[in-house]
């Protein structure tokens, strides 16, 4: 978010571009995200994974062959293989096996060109961007618009990277300090879906922090701890104890019925507030394949409904921020 403070007396939720505008744009993109600062976002978001080098490069995944060219590159066909992740087989090329230097040859893809084929029109126009990059990016956008644009980094698997003896949490401390965002009032807020690392962090960064959760499952760090208790009353007073906020998904802030349509509040947003966090939900899409029955309009997966119903149910829920794809809709929903 903008920051702790700029968010709490904000007077509207804030719009957080997740990963860019990517409903428009290949996510993670110079493009991605100078489109969605044009569509009114107030916060851009770069998911954060490691390379061999050490270096932060926003990407959603380690697993690069969905958002890359790697595939169709012969020099790197002999990287391709399979890993487990946090419990998971899965097969391609990692970033953890690439230095910088190498990933920057490569461009950037459509991940889901079946939904969104106006975005995959944009394949290869741009290359990978570091956390770097990226923040100067927002700094020189905010200095342009004469308005701050936040960053959400998102330390993905951080687990996993420590299995392999790379440690995220003080990369990410220290690409905080060198860009200035190492202090609770930051235009900055780090999301995990792990515990303990956003735990290390709070002890390395001032920086606020968010803890993700899901409707399913627990996070990978903590076998045997489930979400679900997580964000109950008692867990959410836990949470508040290393985080600012916390990020749910949006089904988890609103009751969906039988038939599809939106059913009032759950008590997540209120618990949360009793514990002094923040609620940022995560993600609205404007694509059918995305929405609850009730909003869907068409057949086609792909197909535009009616997200705005959606956006204005969150914002009436009393949610401090929305993660959406669409920050257009996003913004508009919330009146500008």
């Amino acid at each position: 978010m903008a920051s702790a403070r700029t968010a709490s007396a904000a007077p509207r939720p804030q719009v957080v571009a997740h990963r860019g505008a990517s409903g428009y744009r290949p996510e993670h993109t110079a493009s991605a995200y100078r489109l969605a600062i044009a569509q009114g976002a107030d916060v851009i978001e770069p998911d954060l994974v490691l390379t061999r080098d050490g270096a932060l490069v926003a990407r959603h995944e380690n697993e690069i062959g969905g958002t890359t060219d790697v595939g169709s590159r012969p020099e790197f066909a002999g990287r391709r293989r399979a890993q487990d992740i946090d419990g998971e087989r899965v097969e391609g090329w990692f970033t953890e096996d690439f230095t910088l230097a190498e990933l920057k040859t490569l461009r950037a893809r459509e991940r889901l060109p079946q939904l969104r084929p106006d975005s995959a029109r944009h394949d290869g126009e741009d290359g990978l961007m570091t956390f770097a990059e990226v923040a100067a990016l927002a700094r020189r956008e905010s200095a342009r618009l004469g308005r701050t644009i936040g960053l959400c980094p998102e330390m993905k698997h951080p687990a996993h990277f420590r299995r392999l003896g790379m440690a995220f949490e003080p990369v990410m401390a220290a690409a905080l300090r060198a860009e200035g965002l190492d202090s609770a009032s930051a235009p900055v807020l780090v999301q995990c879906f792990e515990v303990g690392p956003l735990k290390t962090l709070a002890g390395l960064s001032r920086a606020p922090r968010v803890q993700l959760v899901s409707a399913e499952g627990g996070p990978a760090d903590l076998p045997g701890v489930r979400y679900a208790d997580m964000v109950g009353a008692g867990g959410l007073k836990a949470i508040a104890g290393y985080a600012q906020a916390v990020g749910p998904e949006w089904r988890q802030v609103l009751k969906v019925d039988g038939d599809g349509a939106l059913a009032g509040p759950t008590p997540l947003v209120a618990d949360a507030h009793a514990s002094g966090l923040k609620v940022i939900p995560y993600t609205v899409r404007a694509e059918n394949a995305f929405l609850p029955k009730a909003l869907k309009r068409g057949l086609s997966p792909a197909a535009h409904g009616d997200a705005a119903s959606l956006l204005k149910a969150l914002y009436a829920a009393g949610v401090d921020g929305v993660f959406s794809d669409f920050p257009d809709l996003a913004v508009a929903a919330r009146g500008g």
